[in-house]
């Protein structure tokens, strides 16, 4: 048997007839940046958040640089992160020229401990930035506490997260602002780069919007300092055909997610933890174990495809090592960088296929 990491293939084929579609119309109307794909996508999109304004960037990187931006993150503030993330979170807070702050994770979640915020939380502190990651929800409530106290903002990045759910609230609607990313391989991916900044803000969406759009809130006229960042009208009307069997997509996931749990019983084998009232949509099914690499290869030898993520922390990267972090200071992102392995987790992954990885785990 051969099963990939993951393939777009069983989802393309489901919705191969509006995927052209979208093409057609997008090519037909001659209209490619902020035209009615756009339009009609962000409003769809911010009522699946819950949230009042969507506003479409070039892609998730961009999105959280453009919140921290409107929200008035500037050179010499510090932003919150989790030590275990993927380095876009970091990097969109060294983009508004702020320096990131790792907390450590719970080993059990991989997400940001909130027990360990407040003793990071400085004079310069501005913002937390939680990351919902491999599509799981943050314990956002005593995030929220946590910044309701200090005079914190609050930026979600739910790059991996679209459609999780907290306590019955969709991630994203929580914070200030909340940053998504539409990379093919999401949940809800275009077809190329994409992404979206998400807010109940009316002056934040707008000032988001300009600054995507060289500064400009109307054409030749320059408010801010903008960048070019804008989700064009091909990848607007190719998420708006995906977008209607996202709940259909994420609950497959959880069907997948769940044969996992109930069927890998190999001790050497970590599965994840899902806090209380957590909804995750998993974005990515991610075990630890002490044999990762030898896992890796076993499976791989038995045509199983595998992902690591993340195999370097983000303070042990060459691009970070202005910040003076040395190795050993942020164990658990250190101890989840070199255990974690990645399992094949897409939309139309067959019942067989699950149960043969399950079993190749269980025989290891």
């Amino acid at each position: 048997m051969n099963i990939p990491f993951v393939s777009f293939k069983p989802m393309e084929k489901e919705l191969d007839k509006e995927l052209r579609a979208a093409f057609e119309r997008v090519y037909t109307n001659s209209w490619y940046i902020e035209g009615k794909e756009d339009e009609t996508f962000e409003k769809a999109f911010a009522e699946f958040c819950t949230v009042n304004y969507c506003v479409g960037c070039g892609n998730g990187l961009d999105a959280l640089m453009l919140s921290l931006k409107a929200l008035g993150i500037k050179q010499g503030d510090e932003i919150i992160v989790p030590s275990n993330t993927y380095i876009a979170t970091a990097l969109a807070v060294t983009y508004v020229g702020a320096t990131p702050i790792f907390v450590e994770p719970d080993i059990r979640t991989y997400n940001i401990d909130p027990t360990k915020i407040k003793e990071k939380i400085t004079s310069k502190t501005k913002a937390i930035m939680p990351v919902h990651l491999y599509g799981q929800p943050c314990d956002m409530e005593p995030i929220m506490e946590i910044a309701k106290k200090y005079g914190l903002l609050v930026v979600e990045d739910c790059a991996q997260a679209h459609g999780a759910t907290y306590k019955g609230q969709k991630i994203g609607s929580f914070g200030d602002a909340a940053g998504f990313s539409f990379y093919p391989g999401k949940n809800l991916g275009a077809l190329g780069d994409a992404g979206a900044a998400v807010t109940n803000n009316k002056k934040i969406a707008d000032k988001i919007r300009a600054l995507g759009n060289y500064g400009s809130d109307y054409k030749y006229h320059h408010i801010y300092q903008g960048n070019n960042s804008r989700l064009d009208e091909l990848q607007a009307a190719f998420l708006s055909a995906k977008l209607p069997i996202l709940d259909k997509m994420n609950t497959e996931r959880r069907r997948i997610a769940d044969m996992y749990m109930n069927g890998i019983t190999n001790p050497d084998v970590i599965l994840p933890y899902v806090i209380e009232d957590a909804a995750p949509v998993w974005h990515i099914f991610a075990i630890r174990t002490e044999k990762r690499d030898e896992l890796a290869q076993y499976l791989a030898d038995n045509g199983i495809g595998t992902n690591k993520h993340y195999p370097i922390p983000m303070h042990m990267q060459e691009c970070y090592k202005n910040l003076g972090i040395k190795e050993g200071e942020l164990p658990i992102a250190e101890e989840i960088s070199r255990t974690e392995l990645s399992l094949p987790m897409f939309y139309g992954i067959t019942e067989d296929e699950v149960q043969f990885i399950i079993n190749m785990i269980n025989k290891f």
